[in-house]
């Protein structure tokens, strides 16, 4: 059953469906399927928690191996034998062969990356629902809210609630698209494809200085803009701004090249990837002048800080599989309301300390190969929150 309520505006209606409220067996039969998503989603992971602990250990190995080895080029602008095969540390300008072009827009630029990018205005929905029970039965009232906004990528009206009167176009006449120099080098020494793709640091070119290149074409700040009064834009049309990275050699507008150091293996006049022996490869870019101290000390911190993320998505992985596990509990009090709420509590209580141990058990299992003491120390560790949570069990029972 589906009920339309117009609030007087185009742009925002409310629809409300309603369903007989599940049977017993309907929910039970619905825990059931959230109970294989569950198990799934608990075993997955255990292989995230495992994994990264030994992709931390090795990662930090081989940056220690990498600051062992590293040698500090003197100058950037000579290629010496000396260094061929090693990893090697330099820092400089970039600088690129030819410039960059967007003749669509008779736009050039000396850089590394220059990139296009093309919005359109558009029709969005925004859907705001709530749930409700009235005479027996679950209703949801959903408001569906249209705005126009400039978006970069087409968004498909015919997924809209209500298509009537938002309807945008299905393409863009103009393609967003980024360049990329093909040799891209810091003093003599020609970067590889990784380490180009390490300089994204954009920023918006600033249009100021150029002319508009069609009649159709209007520049307002800076965008060039296809409309035929870019101040009141209609649907369908079009701006189009552009973004640049890694500047090299002198612009007036802009100023000096960027620098950017560099820590990777020498062959000939190639920076390429160096292969650790303790397993990772390392290819190095920071923009700015550091040393190698700075280079490696950031690169531990990103380890670091990775580590942690994903420590905290396996932890979240395993809390929400096993209340998805334990939820059929749930389902069997759900004729009784305050049975429920505390039965709910107690399975996310449960749910906490199960997770918890059991993550920090799989952890101290992943640095046992490397650090057997350390994982004996997280091990007693993750019977921290079991012991906790019996020892707020036992005084309750004694109650």
């Amino acid at each position: 059953l589906q009920q339309f309520s117009d609030t007087g505006s185009k742009k925002e209606h409310v629809k409300i469906t309603s369903q007989a409220k599940p049977g017993f067996l309907e929910r039970l039969s619905e825990t059931s399927g959230g109970m294989l998503v569950g198990l799934v989603t608990f075993l997955l992971s255990f292989y995230l928690l495992f994994t990264n602990e030994g992709r931390a250990l090795r990662t930090a190995k081989s940056l220690d191996e990498g600051l062992s080895l590293v040698v500090p080029l003197g100058s950037i602008q000579v290629v010496s034998q000396e260094n061929e095969g090693r990893l090697v540390h330099l820092a400089g300008p970039l600088s690129t062969s030819k410039p960059l072009f967007d003749p669509s827009y008779g736009l050039s630029i000396h850089a590394v990356k220059l990139k296009r990018n093309v919005e359109m205005y558009q029709w969005v929905e925004y859907e705001d629902s709530k749930e409700y029970e009235e005479n027996g039965e679950m209703k949801k009232e959903t408001k569906y809210t249209y705005n126009t906004e400039w978006k970069s990528e087409v968004v498909n009206s015919r997924n809209f609630d209500r298509e009537i009167g938002h309807k945008n176009p299905s393409a863009m006449a103009v393609e967003s698209f980024t360049a990329v120099s093909p040799n891209v080098q810091v003093g003599s020494f020609v970067l590889s494809k990784g380490l180009v793709d390490k300089i994204d640091d954009f920023k918006q070119l600033s249009l100021s200085n150029l002319e508009d290149p069609h009649a159709d074409v209007t520049r307002t700040g800076d965008y060039f803009y296809h409309s035929e009064n870019p101040r009141r834009p209609e649907v369908g049309d079009l701006r189009v701004s552009f973004f640049y990275a890694g500047l090299s050699g002198y612009n007036p507008h802009l100023g000096s090249a960027d620098k950017v150091t560099v820590v990777a293996r020498q062959r000939g006049d190639q920076l390429i990837p160096y292969h650790a022996k303790s397993g990772d490869v390392l290819q190095i870019l920071y923009p700015g002048d550091l040393s190698v101290e700075e280079v490696f000390q950031k690169e531990h911190a990103s380890n670091t800080m990775k580590t942690w993320a994903l420590r905290a998505a396996g932890w979240l992985a395993m809390f929400v599989g096993i209340s998805l596990m334990t939820r059929i509990i749930y389902t069997l009090v759900d004729w009784f309301p305050v049975v429920r709420d505390l039965v709910n509590v107690g399975l996310k209580a449960f749910a906490f300390c199960v997770a918890s141990s059991l993550s920090l058990l799989t952890i101290s299992v992943g640095w046992f190969f490397y650090r057997p003491l350390w994982a004996l120390l997280i091990g007693l560790l993750s019977i921290v929150p079991i012991v906790i949570a019996r020892s707020r069990v036992l005084p309750k029972k004694h109650q």
